[in-house]
């Protein structure tokens, strides 16, 4: 069993930056990846990011490109997602994920076997 617990977020105005933390805990997954993502009221979890934590490949939505860096320390068990240049349509739940495997396909919500609680960003104009 794995425990995700994401922390970082909060209230920002538009042009801002907020850094999200997940901190696995439990059984953690060499060969796998960790990912970041996102449902804003009355939308579809949406996908953010995601890197694997062997070889650290990393992965981005097309909306987040170029703003947002994931990023992994093994050591601390723990995964960063760096958010600059924050959009109001930015705002949304956050929500980590991790694969208990490796899989290919790592932008799918049915990719992941665990999840976390969420956080809440929110992006004022």
């Amino acid at each position: 069993q794995v425990q995700l617990v994401e922390s970082g977020g909060g209230l920002v105005q538009a042009g801002g930056s907020l850094r999200l933390s997940c901190a696995a805990s439990g059984r953690t997954f060499s060969s796998a990846a960790m990912g970041w993502f996102r449902q804003a009221p009355g939308q579809e979890r949406e996908f953010v990011a995601a890197i694997r934590w062997s070889g650290g490949s990393t992965y981005y939505g097309d909306s987040v490109k170029g703003r947002f860096t994931i990023s992994r320390d093994n050591a601390k068990n723990t995964v960063y997602l760096q958010m600059n240049s924050l959009k109001p349509e930015d705002t949304a739940v956050y929500y980590c994920a991790a694969q208990s495997a490796y899989r290919f396909v790592v932008t799918s919500t049915g990719a992941y076997d665990y999840w976390g609680q969420g956080t809440q960003v929110t992006v004022s104009s």
